[in-house]
C-alpha cells in the first residue's frame, strides 16, 4: 500500500489537472445550487461550452455535461457507469448512455507525425493515398481513409497525440479519489475503487490498439467465409499499439432507414439476423461485441451486416452464462424462486441482506411484467427495473454479467429503431429452448462429470496431507483460531465510552460531595452554594458532554430501539 508521502510527487505532477477538474466541478456544483432558486436571470448566468443554461438542466444532465467537459477519461467513466444501473440507478444510467466522445479532429500534421513515428517511414511510403480529413473522430483516436500500394482501400485508426499521458494523469487522480470515497459510508455502496479499477482496465485496453487488433482478427477468423456477416480484416504489417489499419467497409448506418430500403432490403429480416447474430455470439461462443449500437454497425448493399470497433468485447464463462440464461428465463416466465436462485449464484450479497424483503421486491417486479403481452413486454425496461432492485439491496453482479445484460438492452433499442414491430423476446425464447436441449445433451453432461471427477481427484489427493497438517498442529499446540467479530467494533467502543463517562461522573460527584479544593465560594455562600469543588464541576461537565456524545452515536446508528 502506498503511503501518503509517496503520493506527494504525484500530487504536484497532477496539480494543474487537479485545478482544472475542481474548477469545472465547482461550476457545475454551483449550477446545481442555483437551480433551486426561482430567479430566472440568475439561472442563465452559468452556461456550458455549447451555450446551454446549466441551471435549467436536470441533475443527471448536469453530471453528463460535466463529464463531457472534463475530457476523454471522464467520458469513458460516464460510459462505464452507464452500464452499471445496479450501482447508479436506471435513470442516471440512461442519461449517461447519451455521452458521446466525438470531438474536433486533430490536425493532419500531428496525426501524420504519430503515424510516421509508429510505422517508421513516411506516409507516402506506406500508402499511395491518405485522406487529410478524418472519416470519424473520437477522444482516443480518429479514423482516416487511405489506399495501399496494391490499390486496396483501408481505414487507418490513429491515436491522438498526448492522450495516453492525459489518461494516465486522470487515472491517478481518480484512483486517489476512489480510495478516499471508499472511506465515506454514503459512497461505499457505489464501490468507487471497483469502478475505477474497471475503468483503468478498460482504458488500458482501449489505448492499446494491439488488443483491438487481436479481437478484430479473432472475429475475422470466425466470420471469414460467412456470407451474412462482414468483419474488416486487420492489416498486421501496418498496425502498432497506436495505429490500427483494417479493410475499409462501404455501407449504410442502421439509422439511415431510407438508404437501407433503397438497397431493397427487408428491414424485419435484417433486424432478426442482427439480433440472432449478437445473441448467438453471447450464448454460443461466450465472446461477443460489447457495444452493438447503430454507430458500430454498417449494412452493405448486398445486405451483409458489418461489425466495427472491437475495442470493447465481452468474454463470459460457461457457468456464468448458464446462470444468466436462467435469470432471463425466470424474468420471461415470471418465476420468482428461479430468479432469486439465479441471483444468489450470480451476485455477491451484503452481510446485512434482508432476504425476505428481497423476495418481496422480486415478486413485485415480476408482478409488474407477468401480465403484459409479448407485444408490450420490453426486455430492456424489465432489466432496468431489475437493476433498480439489485441496487436497492446493494447486491453486486459480476462485471461480465452486467456487460452482457447491457448488450441485450442496447440490442433491443437498436432492433426497435430499425424495425419497431420486432420482438426480441421471440428470439430469446427460441434460443432458450435450444440452450436447454444443449445443456441436457449427453456430451455436455459427460464433460461436466469429467470436470467434476478431476476436481474430486485433486481433493482426494490433497485432503490427507491437509488433515495430517491440522492434526500435527493440534498435537504440537500450534493451531491458531481466528474469530471475526463482525459489527462489534463500534459497540465495544460505545461500551467503553459509557463506562468511562459513568466513572467520571461518579468520581466528580464524590469530589463535589467532599468539597475537595480548590473550591468556589469558600467563605460566603452564593445562592446557598458554598465550597464547590472546581475539579468536580469540570468532571461533571465533561461527563455530561461525553454522555451527549454517546447518546448521539447510539441514535445515529439506528440501533437505539431496534431489536437485532
Amino acid at each position: 500500500m502506498r503511503s501518503p508521502i509517496h503520493s506527494i510527487p504525484q500530487l504536484y505532477r497532477n496539480l494543474r489537472r487537479w485545478t482544472e477538474i475542481l474548477s469545472i466541478l465547482s461550476k457545475y456544483g454551483l449550477a446545481d445550487w442555483i437551480s433551486r432558486l426561482n430567479i430566472d436571470f440568475v439561472k442563465d448566468s452559468l452556461k456550458s461550452p455549447e451555450g446551454e443554461s446549466l441551471a435549467r438542466q436536470s441533475h443527471e444532465s448536469r453530471i453528463r455535461l460535466a463529464l463531457t467537459q472534463l475530457g476523454p477519461t471522464f467520458i469513458k467513466l460516464g460510459q462505464l457507469l452507464s452500464t452499471r444501473a445496479d450501482l447508479i440507478g436506471s435513470e442516471m444510467a440512461a442519461e449517461l448512455s447519451l455521452l458521446q466522445d466525438h470531438v474536433a479532429p486533430e490536425s493532419y500534421d500531428s496525426i501524420c507525425a504519430t503515424l510516421e513515428a509508429e510505422l517508421g517511414q513516411e506516409v507516402e511510403e506506406s500508402f499511395s493515398h491518405f485522406d487529410h480529413a478524418p472519416t470519424a473522430t473520437a477522444s482516443i483516436g480518429q479514423v482516416h481513409k487511405a489506399v495501399l500500394k496494391n490499390g486496396e482501400v483501408v481505414a487507418v485508426k490513429i491515436q491522438r497525440s498526448g492522450v495516453a499521458e492525459t489518461v494516465k494523469s486522470d487515472l491517478e487522480i481518480l484512483t486517489g479519489l476512489g480510495q478516499l470515497a471508499e472511506k465515506i459510508d454514503d459512497l461505499k455502496p457505489y464501490r468507487p475503487k471497483q469502478v475505477v479499477a474497471e475503468l483503468t482496465r478498460s482504458l488500458k485496453r482501449e489505448l492499446d490498439f494491439g488488443s483491438e487488433e487481436r479481437n478484430l482478427y479473432q472475429f475475422y477468423a470466425k466470420f471469414e467465409n460467412d456470407k451474412k456477416v462482414r468483419i474488416p480484416k486487420p492489416i498486421t504489417e501496418l498496425s502498432t499499439p497506436k495505429v490500427l489499419t483494417m479493410e475499409f467497409v462501404v455501407g449504410k448506418n442502421l439509422t439511415d432507414v431510407n438508404a437501407l430500403q433503397a438497397y431493397g432490403l427487408d428491414l424485419d429480416q435484417l433486424t432478426k439476423e442482427l439480433v440472432e447474430l449478437n445473441v448467438g455470439l453471447i450464448f454460443d461462443d461466450g465472446f461477443f461485441h460489447a457495444d452493438p449500437h447503430p454507430g458500430n454497425i454498417l449494412v452493405e448493399p448486398n445486405g451483409r451486416i458489418a461489425l466495427l470497433d472491437f475495442g470493447l468485447v465481452g468474454r463470459i464463462g460457461e457457468a456464468t452464462r448458464e446462470d444468466i440464461e436462467e435469470m432471463l428465463y425466470a424474468v420471461m416466465s415470471s418465476d420468482v424462486p428461479l430468479l432469486s436462485a439465479a441471483l444468489a449464484r450470480l451476485c455477491e450479497f451484503p452481510v446485512a441482506l434482508d432476504e425476505a424483503m428481497l423476495e418481496n421486491d422480486l415478486s413485485d417486479f415480476i408482478g409488474q411484467y407477468s401480465t403484459r403481452s409479448i407485444q408490450d413486454f420490453q426486455i430492456g425496461s424489465a432489466l432496468n427495473a431489475m437493476f433498480d432492485v439489485i441496487r436497492q439491496h446493494q447486491l453486486c453482479l459480476p462485471q461480465e454479467a452486467i456487460l452482457l445484460l447491457r448488450v441485450i438492452v442496447t440490442l433491443e433499442g437498436t432492433a426497435r429503431a430499425l424495425s419497431p414491430k420486432f420482438e426480441i423476446m421471440d428470439v430469446l425464447k427460441s434460443l432458450h429452448r435450444k440452450l436447454l436441449f444443449r445443456r441436457l445433451s449427453p456430451s455436455r453432461q459427460i464433460r461436466k462429470f469429467q470436470r467434476l471427477g478431476m476436481q474430486v481427484e485433486k481433493l482426494a489427493e490433497s485432503m490427507p496431507r491437509k488433515l495430517s497438517g491440522i492434526v500435527d498442529q493440534i498435537r504440537t499446540g500450534k493451531i491458531d483460531i481466528n474469530i471475526d467479530h463482525r459489527r462489534l467494533g463500534s459497540s465495544v467502543n460505545r461500551l467503553v465510552l459509557g463506562m468511562m463517562t459513568s466513572a467520571l461522573f461518579l468520581g466528580s460527584s464524590i469530589l463535589l460531595a467532599q468539597n475537595v479544593p480548590p473550591v468556589l465560594f469558600p467563605n460566603e455562600p452564593f445562592w446557598g452554594i458554598e465550597k464547590l469543588s472546581i475539579i468536580g464541576i469540570i468532571g461533571c461537565f465533561l461527563s455530561f458532554l461525553l454522555g451527549c456524545r454517546l447518546i448521539w452515536a447510539i441514535m445515529n446508528s439506528g440501533s437505539l430501539d431496534r431489536s437485532e
